[in-house]
């Protein structure tokens, strides 16, 4: 979607402020012994209080308000009734709908203090993401954005993941251009002025391969090794 009114970009950021705050909540809460599932309920809960609807339950066969992804679940966990341990990564993808407006953001956790390795793969994958938003402009191409992403995981002894992409976001929660976090500069689609996308990726300590759990859903790392995962929103500017 590329987005032209002042109205719609405001409304725009009223859901991604309160998505966010969701999001936010939802991380503070993340304790051992309390399980996925119970942190997809509280999210349906906070979605009540602020009279939206959350997005994922839009999408054909889910069933869930959130995707929980933990330890070596790499992207679209299903919340499960698993007590969360001490040293666990949970990643928690959460988007709501706004005033007819989708939004879709995702962060990851750790239960307690990390050890060194998982501190480093937290770094790194938010890094990968957070690196590409000055550069998210008019102008540039998805291939920048893909490629700092890879640039990133790959100088911190990481991969990416290629077969999950971030998307451009409106109406629909997922919407054209695709963005993979890989990619050549100056390629793949030119960014526009007005362009409403998220700037997704799967930092993984293992292998770039994927297999689907017997949910249906869960997509999990080939040898077992742990992967995060960061999302954000933003709208292409001429400058920023």
């Amino acid at each position: 979607m590329v987005i032209t009114k002042q109205r719609d970009i405001e409304i725009l950021k009223e859901g991604a402020t309160i998505s966010v705050n969701i999001l936010k909540q939802l991380g503070e809460s993340i304790k051992e012994g309390l399980t996925p599932l119970e942190l997809d309920e509280m999210a349906g809960m906070l979605c009540r209080e602020y009279k939206v609807k959350p997005s994922f339950k839009r999408v054909q066969g889910y069933n869930f308000n959130t995707c929980i992804s933990v330890n070596d679940t790499a992207v679209h966990g299903i919340p499960k009734d698993i007590p969360l341990k001490k040293g666990d990564l949970v990643s928690i993808d959460f988007g709501i709908i706004y005033k007819d407006f989708n939004t879709d953001h995702c962060w990851t956790w750790s239960v307690g203090k990390p050890n060194k390795e998982n501190e480093k793969l937290l770094l790194a994958g938010r890094q990968a993401v957070e690196n590409c938003i000055p550069i998210a402009v008019t102008g540039n191409h998805t291939g920048d954005l893909g490629h700092e992403m890879e640039r990133v995981a790959k100088e911190n002894g990481f991969n990416i993941l290629k077969m999950f992409v971030g998307h451009g976001i409106g109406k629909n929660l997922h919407d054209h251009p695709d963005i993979p976090a890989y990619g050549k500069k100056g390629s793949g689609t030119t960014l526009v002025t007005g362009m409403v996308i998220c700037i997704e990726c799967q930092v993984v300590n293992d292998t770039g391969r994927v297999y689907i759990d017997d949910d249906g859903w869960s997509a999990k790392t080939e040898n077992g090794g742990n992967s995060v995962m960061f999302e954000y929103m933003v709208i292409v500017g001429k400058d920023k």
